[in-house]
Formats: C-alpha cells, sequence, structure tokens
C-alpha cells in the first residue's frame, strides 16, 4: 500500500477568506482546524472544506500548495475552477 496525500483549501465561513494546506489525514485535518488546533486558521473559524487533490507523493503535494500560495495565477485559475463551490 502506499499513503495518500492531500493538498486542500479551506473557506472561512467568518470571512470568505480561503486556506491552503496539505495533510496526509484529511478529515483530521479539517477537524483540527476548526477546533482550534491550527493557529493560522484559529481566529478564522468555521471553516468548511471546498476543495481538495490526492497525490501519493507528499512532494507533489507539498508542490501544489506552494505553486497555488505563491503564484497568483495559478490560484486564480483554481478558484475560476471551483467557482460554484465558491458559493456554497
Amino acid at each position: 500500500m502506499f499513503n495518500i496525500y492531500y493538498f486542500y483549501v479551506l473557506k472561512s465561513k467568518l470571512d470568505n477568506e480561503l486556506y491552503y494546506g496539505i495533510s496526509g489525514d484529511l478529515k483530521k485535518r479539517v477537524v483540527d482546524h476548526n477546533t482550534g488546533k491550527v493557529k493560522s486558521t484559529k481566529s478564522r473559524r468555521p471553516l468548511s472544506l471546498v476543495y481538495y487533490e490526492a497525490y501519493i507523493s507528499k512532494t507533489d503535494a507539498r508542490k501544489r500548495e506552494l505553486e497555488i500560495k505563491n503564484k497568483g495565477q495559478q490560484r486564480e485559475f483554481l478558484k475560476v475552477r471551483i467557482k460554484n463551490s465558491l458559493k456554497k
């Protein structure tokens, strides 16, 4: 077997801002965000999962996260791709 790593996007229901991250346990990580265990999103709760991608390689998941965080054009492409999910 192999591990799965997730690149994910959360949306704050408080301010509608997006948070991007990676995790090997997506369900647990979303719970961690919503219970205040993640410093960077603690003040932006509650958060909802609006998108994720699965990778076999942690390196690939991290690369995707950095691509979205550091390249505005890629982030905008993603927002267009998930625009209906962002409306919810």
